[in-house]
Protein backbone atom coordinates (compact mmCIF):
# COMPACT_ATOMS: atom_id res chain seq x y z
CA UNK A 1 0.00 0.00 0.00
CA UNK A 2 2.66 2.35 0.43
CA UNK A 3 4.57 1.71 -2.57
CA UNK A 4 1.43 2.22 -4.24
CA UNK A 5 1.10 5.60 -2.32
CA UNK A 6 4.40 6.50 -2.93
CA UNK A 7 3.83 6.14 -6.71
CA UNK A 8 1.02 7.94 -6.96
CA UNK A 9 2.53 10.69 -5.09
CA UNK A 10 5.79 10.64 -7.37
CA UNK A 11 3.91 10.91 -10.31
CA UNK A 12 2.24 13.38 -8.84
CA UNK A 13 5.54 15.50 -8.40
CA UNK A 14 6.47 14.79 -11.79
CA UNK A 15 3.31 16.18 -13.37
CA UNK A 16 3.54 18.94 -11.22
CA UNK A 17 7.05 19.42 -12.59
CA UNK A 18 6.51 18.83 -16.17
CA UNK A 19 3.44 21.63 -15.45
CA UNK A 20 5.54 24.24 -14.09
CA UNK A 21 8.03 23.81 -16.42
CA UNK A 22 5.73 24.14 -19.49
CA UNK A 23 4.41 27.39 -17.53
CA UNK A 24 8.47 28.97 -17.22
CA UNK A 25 8.57 28.60 -20.73
CA UNK A 26 4.84 30.29 -21.25
CA UNK A 27 5.50 32.78 -19.62
CA UNK A 28 8.86 33.48 -20.76
CA UNK A 29 7.77 33.71 -24.39
CA UNK A 30 4.84 36.03 -23.19
CA UNK A 31 7.08 38.55 -21.60
CA UNK A 32 9.17 38.30 -24.84
CA UNK A 33 6.14 39.01 -26.64
CA UNK A 34 5.37 42.01 -24.29
CA UNK A 35 8.83 43.15 -25.23
CA UNK A 36 8.41 42.91 -28.23
CA UNK A 37 5.10 45.03 -28.74
CA UNK A 38 6.22 47.37 -26.76
CA UNK A 39 9.43 48.27 -28.92
CA UNK A 40 7.33 48.40 -32.03
CA UNK A 41 4.93 50.59 -29.64
CA UNK A 42 7.79 53.12 -29.24
CA UNK A 43 8.85 52.78 -32.66
CA UNK A 44 5.45 54.03 -33.94
CA UNK A 45 4.84 56.76 -31.16
CA UNK A 46 7.96 58.18 -33.00
CA UNK A 47 6.79 57.66 -36.03
CA UNK A 48 3.79 59.81 -35.19
CA UNK A 49 5.70 62.47 -33.45
CA UNK A 50 7.32 62.88 -36.65
CA UNK A 51 4.32 62.71 -39.04
CA UNK A 52 2.71 65.38 -36.43
CA UNK A 53 5.91 67.53 -36.94
CA UNK A 54 5.69 67.51 -41.04
CA UNK A 55 2.03 67.83 -41.00
CA UNK A 56 2.19 71.31 -39.02
CA UNK A 57 5.57 72.04 -40.76
CA UNK A 58 3.46 71.73 -44.39
CA UNK A 59 0.08 73.38 -43.22
CA UNK A 60 2.13 76.34 -42.14
CA UNK A 61 -0.18 79.25 -43.22
CA UNK A 62 2.39 80.98 -44.94
CA UNK A 63 3.33 78.13 -47.36
CA UNK A 64 -0.50 77.82 -48.03
CA UNK A 65 -0.89 81.20 -48.96
CA UNK A 66 1.97 81.24 -51.41
CA UNK A 67 0.91 77.68 -52.57
CA UNK A 68 -2.51 79.39 -53.51
CA UNK A 69 -1.60 82.59 -54.90
CA UNK A 70 1.33 80.34 -57.10
CA UNK A 71 -2.10 78.26 -58.46
CA UNK A 72 -4.49 80.93 -58.88
CA UNK A 73 -5.16 80.19 -62.28
CA UNK A 74 -5.49 76.34 -61.90
CA UNK A 75 -7.27 76.54 -58.44
CA UNK A 76 -8.65 79.46 -58.48
CA UNK A 77 -8.92 80.03 -54.76
CA UNK A 78 -9.49 83.33 -52.88
CA UNK A 79 -9.06 83.92 -49.16
CA UNK A 80 -11.89 83.35 -46.49
CA UNK A 81 -13.72 86.38 -45.64
CA UNK A 82 -17.36 87.01 -43.92
CA UNK A 83 -19.21 87.68 -47.41
CA UNK A 84 -18.60 83.92 -48.59
CA UNK A 85 -20.64 82.49 -45.72
CA UNK A 86 -25.02 83.04 -45.88
CA UNK A 87 -27.48 82.84 -43.71
CA UNK A 88 -29.94 79.91 -43.61
CA UNK A 89 -32.73 81.52 -44.52
CA UNK A 90 -30.96 81.92 -48.08
CA UNK A 91 -30.35 78.36 -49.04
CA UNK A 92 -32.96 76.94 -51.27
CA UNK A 93 -34.49 74.12 -50.27
CA UNK A 94 -35.71 71.84 -53.06
CA UNK A 95 -39.76 71.81 -52.96
CA UNK A 96 -42.24 69.26 -51.28
CA UNK A 97 -43.78 66.33 -53.48
CA UNK A 98 -47.38 66.43 -52.64
CA UNK A 99 -48.15 63.24 -52.90
CA UNK A 100 -45.13 62.23 -50.54
CA UNK A 101 -46.03 64.82 -47.78
CA UNK A 102 -49.50 63.35 -47.63
CA UNK A 103 -48.88 59.33 -47.66
CA UNK A 104 -46.83 60.85 -44.80
CA UNK A 105 -49.32 61.18 -41.22
CA UNK A 106 -48.60 63.99 -39.34
CA UNK A 107 -49.07 62.26 -36.53
CA UNK A 108 -46.35 59.63 -37.14
CA UNK A 109 -48.14 56.91 -36.49
CA UNK A 110 -49.29 54.69 -39.19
Amino acid sequence: MRVIIGLVLGGMVLGLAFWAYQENYRTRQALAEVRQIQREIGFLQEQLTVLRAEWAYLNRPDRLRALAALNFEKLGLLPMTPDHFGRLDQVAYPPQDPILSSAVPSGGQP
